[in-house]
């Protein structure tokens, strides 16, 4: 559940506002969303695994902190992100 150093380096590529950017809130947005979604495919296979859920449900609550943040530090960006990663339909 954990993911690989090469799918996380595409991923901050995609989203890094600078050269060497892999902490700012769009980075662990997209992040955050990637190691969601693996896990949501893990439940598909393993419905009783109750303490990885409660992990889950730790992963969406920090998503949900950043955006927020993001939300108010600058919509456009917020926006980008949104579109980018496709979370609100």
């Amino acid at each position: 559940m954990v993911l690989l150093k090469e799918k996380k380096t595409k991923i901050i590529d995609r989203f890094k506002t600078h050269t060497r950017d892999t902490g700012s809130a769009e980075v662990q947005v997209a992040v955050l969303t990637e190691r969601i979604n693996v896990l949501g495919e893990h439940f598909k296979t393993h419905k009783k695994d109750f303490s990885s859920r409660r992990g889950l449900l730790s992963l969406v609550g920090r998503r949900r902190r950043l955006l927020n943040y993001l939300k108010k530090k600058d919509i456009k960006k917020y926006e980008e992100v949104i579109d980018k990663l496709g979370l609100r339909k």
